[in-house]
């Protein structure tokens, strides 16, 4: 049995990566809690998507702070996300809960994102390279013209909202993605903009969906509270301090260490997803009948 030493540990753990290389935690505490200390999926899930919210809302508050969010794009995605996440979680509760495949669906979604995940923190650094010259032409008009910004929102916000939807079932059903791939969305469609404006508003967004989908989970019964706790308790000042000494640290090998490892436990969760064990039916012998 595993307990609050373990958890703790755990915590640190994720928080260092955190704050030296910025990854979300969703995508490093879910698949730990469920390989490691071998929590049910839908509990490691719910659990995290609260954790998630909570430790990030700290990184939210100051990049408010330092004007560093589209508040418009926060507005587009969420109209997305927020009902996208609510619905997903209705289907799990009134359909896939009760089936003898709950499990499998939700590890190998998580194996998925896992997977996708990983591929992008390895070539993270080729992205952000390959746009970085579309940024160079306007990135200093842009950054003066705060309209401007809000402008390009308003004309792709259908396609903000769509990213959106996609966000919303996939973060409810894995608790991962809401920051990794929220990032690379936002590259694709404003090229132009900031890379700092591009985190903070992702940020914010991640906290909101991540709240949401784990209030959705807790109404279920998936959230671990006093795991929770201890998670957190290991988790906080340890992103504090991992984000004070990442200047000190190879960041860039440890990035590629962890997008190895996400896209191995990715393709292991959905070569070798968790399955619930099979309902058993018990039979009930007829008494036969005897011939007098």
């Amino acid at each position: 049995m595993f307990g609050p030493l373990e958890f703790i540990l755990a915590g640190i753990l994720v928080g260092f990566c955190v704050g030296v290389t910025g990854v979300g935690g969703g995508s490093l505490m879910t698949p730990i809690l469920i390989t490691l200390f071998r929590i049910e999926p839908h509990i490691a899930i719910g659990t995290d998507l609260l954790y998630a919210a909570i430790s990030k809302f700290c990184g939210s508050l100051v990049h408010a702070k330092k004007m560093n969010i589209v508040w418009p794009i926060v507005l587009w995605l969420s109209v997305g996300s927020i009902p996208a996440s609510f619905a997903t979680h209705w289907v799990l509760d009134h359909y896939l809960s009760q089936s003898t495949h709950y499990k499998m669906v939700l590890t190998i979604v998580l194996g998925f994102m896992l997977t996708l995940t990983g591929i992008s923190i390895m070539f993270r650094g080729y992205i952000e390279q390959f746009f970085e010259k579309f940024r160079k032409n306007k990135e200093t008009e842009i950054t003066q013209n705060i309209q401007e910004i809000r402008e390009q929102a308003k004309n792709k916000r259908v396609y903000i909202i769509v990213m959106g939807i996609i966000l919303g079932v996939f973060v409810t059903l894995s608790s991962v993605g809401a920051g990794a791939f929220g990032i690379m969305a936002l590259i694709l469609m404003f090229p132009n903009l900031p890379m700092i404006r591009i985190i903070g508003s992702d940020v914010v967004h991640a906290v909101l969906l991540t709240f949401v989908a784990g209030l959705g989970h807790m109404s279920s019964g998936n959230v671990d509270f006093e795991l929770l706790g201890w998670l957190l308790f290991g988790s906080i000042p340890a992103i504090i301090v991992g984000t004070l000494i990442s200047s000190r640290l190879p960041e860039r090998y440890i990035r590629k260490i962890l997008g190895v490892t996400l896209f191995a436990l990715g393709l292991n969760f959905m070569i070798n997803p968790v399955k619930s064990k099979p309902v058993q039916i018990q039979q009930i012998n007829k008494p036969l009948s005897v011939n007098t």
